[in-house]
């Protein structure tokens, strides 16, 4: 696929067309403007905010992460955010309507926090589970990422909030993300990759696409013709291609359908394009297009006077905690009960609740789309409230956390105002003070914001540590730097950090760390100063910072970790196991290397398991994890990053209050020699090729003949099932819709909630094809006895092929009808004619 020699706008044929969907107004406005306003407008303002222009009425336009939560302007924990479930937990729902309820949640964060744009979803695919932003996006199957992508778009700007999908495209993995090039033929783009992000273009008319920073068959997604094509001139996309931070690179750039560089406000247009125009280089109209575009995005917003903002002039709310609650409940997946569960708490005498993310859950995943939540409900905590303290025992059992975890803010007393937190001041080269911030955390993030990081020669972090423990800590910093650790004002430590590998989300959100031992005593406080040198800092991230100011795990005991956790699981009636990934091995900026649990926590659990046999397991990780003991366990549940409600929403399952309502959008595997795509690292010429061509996720794995520990679209209820009838139309005709009525019913005692999946099947094709492919799903809910039907309606256009455009074959394809991608009692035939 080549590069584009010119901007598609230089097509008359297709300027003509566009002419004709702006708003004249618009276009009175973009004549008001030089070229050199024109250019400006171009380029971000700074981290977060586009540039203003007074003279047409237009304010800056300002953008933050998502998608599982809105930060604003500011990563401040004196600025909390609602921490949604991770977007994994929301595709394991299988629920557009979940999906959209999130999308309009959203929005409403979004017009608290002042933000017009949220940049989500994420939509790339999980094509080898070894990628490292995984939890980040929805399956492995295409139409299923397409169906709940759209709903998270329709539910953000129906509120009147801009959706951004992202990364367009073949952005499915971390290693060396921006300078990879991506491999992948014409077929598998369109019929997988592509396909993710078109539905949320085409139906739910997304105002913003985000270009990754890869390269696509040999051209940057920011220089790339498929900026163009499909994404314009076949899906009538009309809004604002954004960059991902960093990713435009050169002017060339500016000759493609890439709209807004972000951030600001250096990048490589600016002057450079104000020049390569006047030389002739690049056609104004290229830029006038992508001016347009803004202006469109402004008025929607209601940025820009003289337009309504599109959506609704009043939000549409719903208490975000409770969503939160119960959306994490039907995104967690049961994997295996042998009848222990549910759990009647007045039965329960005792509990031992085991594992590091009992009491330090994960609630979401590193990155850049982290938010800071008021509160987190523990699954420890969430135990504790509802089967009562006094019959809870907590072991950690194995440490999973790797790096510096921050100081408990109640332990902690600021020295200026006696208030819980910390004082940080930004000094000058004299010693002067620049700046000051009253923090109530020791986990901090500056991206964006006034603090003037650059302008610093050193920032020193100041707080009173009062330990709860007699004994010996480490006491450390996580960041990238120089700096010096005081206690009681002594120089206990100094190290300069640097970052490992290239990658500046890595090096910047998940840095390495130093520490040094500290005796303490409990209840006798610490001054504790931490010095972090800033003279230095130069590059696209010198005026941002993250710094995790804390204690490291002490791991020099892990026998008698596990020996204390299997005596308190010898003396409960019930063992609760957290077991789950740590920061450093699910974030953006790098994919992982292993699908093991971190340290010791599969010893753990068959050790606990061996000791009680109503043993249940909790999977607090945002993609497939091995589980070696699920065989000795009595129940298994699939959490992934619960959200803020995690616990609450765990015990809800537990106690049978909900229903456990996830079913598995991804292959789990068995062990990781089985995985049939794997492969996350490019050659050494920087190329990743996509050699599986259509087969990935649960359709290799059906090309492969093995079996998963868990297939796709797989998960327990708390009630039983019988599939009874299907029915469709016998033909159909390319172009159209296949209605299919599907008929089950609630043989058990209790309302349950159940998953129609649909897959076609093509025998004797002409061309390659998947041993099957899903075309719809549905889920559906009935009380006890109950038999419903429900109609599941699909495109026949997932029944084509690309080659060169779609194409149909003619002739019969089997419809099968279940609730896996295997487990599929009813068939129908259909004739393509």
């Amino acid at each position: 696929m080549e590069t584009l020699p010119t901007d598609p706008s230089a097509d008359p044929n297709r300027a003509q067309n566009e002419d004709q969907g702006i708003d004249k107004r618009l276009k009175a406005l973009l004549v008001k403007l030089t070229l050199d306003e024109k250019v400006q407008l171009l380029t971000g303002r700074d981290f977060w905010t586009t540039w203003p222009m007074e003279k047409i009425g237009l304010r800056p336009v300002l953008v933050s992460d998502g998608p599982s939560g809105v930060r604003g302007e500011v990563w401040d924990e004196r600025q909390p955010s609602m921490n949604f479930p991770s977007a994994t937990a929301i595709s394991s729902s299988w629920d557009p309507a979940i999906a959209d309820r999130l999308g309009a949640a959203s929005a409403v964060e979004a017009r608290r926090k002042g933000v017009d744009v949220v940049l989500g979803p994420t939509i790339n695919l999980h094509r080898s589970p070894l990628g490292g932003r995984h939890f980040e996006a929805f399956s492995e199957d295409p139409v299923l990422t397409a169906e709940l992508a759209a709903a998270y778009v329709a539910g953000v700007q129906r509120n009147g909030v801009g959706a951004t999908p992202k990364h367009y495209v073949a952005n499915d993995s971390e290693t060396d993300r921006f300078t990879v090039d991506v491999l992948v033929d014409e077929r598998s783009l369109r019929e997988l990759y592509l396909l993710a992000f078109e539905k949320a273009i085409v139906e739910s008319r997304a105002w913003l696409v985000m270009s990754a920073y890869n390269s696509i068959n040999g051209a940057t997604a920011t220089e790339n013709e498929l900026l163009e094509t499909p994404l314009n001139s076949e899906w009538g996309f009309d809004g604002v291609v954004i960059s991902d931070w960093t990713a435009v690179r050169s002017i060339n750039s500016a000759r493609h359908s890439q709209d807004l560089v972000m951030p600001g406000p250096e990048g490589p247009w600016g002057e450079a394009l104000v020049a390569a125009v006047k030389a002739g280089e690049v056609e104004e109209r290229s830029v006038d297009r992508k001016v347009l575009r803004i202006l469109q995005l402004a008025a929607r917003v209601g940025a820009l006077q003289g337009f309504d903002a599109v959506g609704l002039q009043e939000a549409e709310v719903e208490d975000p905690i409770a969503f939160a609650r119960e959306a994490s409940a039907a995104g967690t997946v049961m994997v295996k009960n042998d009848g222990v569960l549910p759990l009647d708490p007045t039965a329960v005498k005792t509990v031992a609740v085991i594992g590091h993310n009992a009491r330090y859950a994960r609630t979401q995943g590193g990155g850049s789309a982290t938010v800071v939540p008021e509160k987190i409900v523990t699954p420890l905590a969430g135990i504790r409230e509802v089967f009562g303290a006094d019959k809870v025992t907590y072991s950690v059992g194995a440490v999973v956390q790797e790096g510096i975890a921050e100081l408990p803010l109640d332990r902690l007393q600021n020295p200026e105002t006696e208030d819980p937190g910390m004082r940080v001041r930004f000094l000058d080269a004299q010693g002067t003070e620049l700046f000051a911030e009253d923090r109530r955390a020791t986990a901090l993030v500056w991206f964006g914001g006034n603090a003037p990081i650059e302008a610093s020669s050193m920032i020193e972090f100041h707080t009173i540590f009062t330990p709860d423990e007699t004994g010996t800590i480490r006491l450390g910093f996580s960041t990238v730097g120089n700096g010096r650790i005081f206690v009681d004002d002594v120089l206990r430590h100094e190290e300069h950090i640097v970052p490992v590998g290239t990658d500046l989300g890595a090096a910047f959100l998940a840095p390495p760390s130093a520490s040094v031992e500290i005796q303490t005593t409990a209840g006798v406080p610490l001054d504790v100063r931490v010095e972090l040198d800033t003279d230095d800092r130069t590059g696209p991230l010198s005026n941002a910072l993250s710094i995790t100011i804390g204690t490291e795990s002490d791991d020099s005991d892990p026998d008698t970790l596990i020996d204390e956790a299997v005596q308190a699981a010898q003396a409960a009636d019930i063992a609760i196991i957290v077991v789950g990934t740590n920061s450093r091995v699910e974030s953006e900026g790098y994919d992982r290397t292993t699908l093991e649990l971190p340290g010791l926590q599969d010893r753990l659990v068959h050790a606990v398991a061996a000791a009680n046999p109503r043993t249940i397991v909790i999977v607090n990780s945002g993609s497939p994890v091995l589980l070696p003991w699920r065989d000795e366990v009595a129940a298994t549940l699939i959490s992934y990053f619960g959200g803020q409600e995690f616990g609450h929403a765990l015990t809800d399952i537990l106690t049978g209050t909900i229903e456990p309502g996830g079913r598995l959008p991804t292959t789990w595997p068995a062990t990781q020699e089985d995985l049939p795509v794997i492969n996350v690292t490019p050659a050494a010429d920087g190329t990743l090729t996509y050699d599986e061509g259509i087969h990935i996720g649960y359709r290799a794995w059906l090309k492969a003949s093995t079996t998963p520990a868990y297939e796709f679209g797989y998960g327990l209820g708390y009630t039983e099932w019988t599939l009874d009838s299907a029915e469709a139309a016998p033909e159909a005709t390319p172009g159209t819709t296949v209605p299919l009525m599907v008929t089950l019913t609630n043989t058990g005692n209790r309302r349950g909630k159940n998953l129609v999946q649909v897959y076609a099947e093509k025998q004797g094709s002409t061309v390659d094809r998947p041993v099957r492919w899903l075309v719809a799903s549905s889920p559906v809910w009935a009380e006890p006895g109950e038999t419903i039907s429900a109609v599941l309606n699909f495109p026949t256009r997932l029944l084509a092929y690309w080659d060169n455009e779609w194409t149909y074959e003619p002739g019969d394809y089997t419809l099968r009808i279940g609730t896996s991608v295997t487990q599929l009692p009813l068939a129908t035939t259909v004739r393509l004619a």
